[in-house]
């Protein structure tokens, strides 16, 4: 009885949305985690101060799960009077994009390998972000691992406190029914407001490149859906 009370007792674990399926680190990955992370990542625990980190105020893009960084580097070359930072969990993906920004010379950019909720609620301060992207998440199509997608009520909470009014959450996927899922949740949070009007999907903004894999499933007729939603006034912070 007291083993029963005691396990009741316990703090809930957080469902986490992703599962770390990283593989071998290539050569090159590995030393730029060892070499580039130091420079274009960012360290410490604590509330990120972005002025500091980038050196100046600018327009300021989360893209949360960059995957390998292609459509973050490309939106950052062309783009360089605005600030970047990626948060993804996999380091290949990170290794590959440090890798990028070392070539390209970019400076615009900062990388955080880590949990995107814990990073959210801990180091992001309120209001900061004038745009989040989230592209293509992991579907995560069965009906019993539904509970995993990130895109959930408290999540899409959480990124409105860190927008600042008027600010952009855009979202993309290549899943039908995890697009009806993204719209359904969007659709019920007061904090945002549809661009595209209520309950519709938007069509794919300039800035947003098409990654090699999206044109490989136009060839194949796999659709894609845009959401792009603005932040209202009304957000607590948190």
């Amino acid at each position: 009885m007291n083993d029963a009370k005691h396990n009741t007792d316990r703090p809930a674990r957080r469902i986490r949305s992703y599962v770390r399926r990283e593989g071998r680190l290539t050569t090159g990955q590995q030393r730029a985690l060892d070499e580039l992370l130091p420079r274009y990542g960012i360290a410490g625990s604590g509330r990120i101060d972005i002025e500091q980190v980038f050196g100046r105020r600018a327009p300021l893009t989360l893209e949360i799960g960059f995957g390998n960084g292609e459509s973050l580097v490309a939106m950052a070359e062309a783009a360089a009077d605005e600030d970047f930072l990626g948060i993804e969990v996999h380091r290949p993906g990170v290794g590959h994009l440090l890798h990028a920004l070392d070539r390209r010379g970019l400076n615009n950019v900062r990388v955080i390998c880590d949990d995107a909720i814990d990073i959210l609620q801990r180091r992001i301060p309120a209001g900061i972000l004038d745009r989040v992207l989230l592209f293509f998440p992991d579907p995560w199509p069965k009906r019993r691992h539904h509970k995993r997608r990130i895109v959930q009520p408290a999540f899409v909470e959480l990124v409105a406190s860190r927008l600042r009014p008027g600010g952009i959450f855009h979202l993309a996927t290549d899943w039908r029914h995890y697009a009806g899922h993204m719209l359904a949740i969007m659709e019920s949070c007061r904090y945002f407001e549809n661009t595209a009007g209520a309950g519709n999907y938007a069509p794919r903004p300039a800035y947003r490149p098409l990654t090699k894999f999206e044109r490989r499933g136009r060839r194949l007729g796999h659709g894609v859906w845009d959401l792009v939603y603005r932040r209202t006034d009304d957000v607590p912070n948190r």
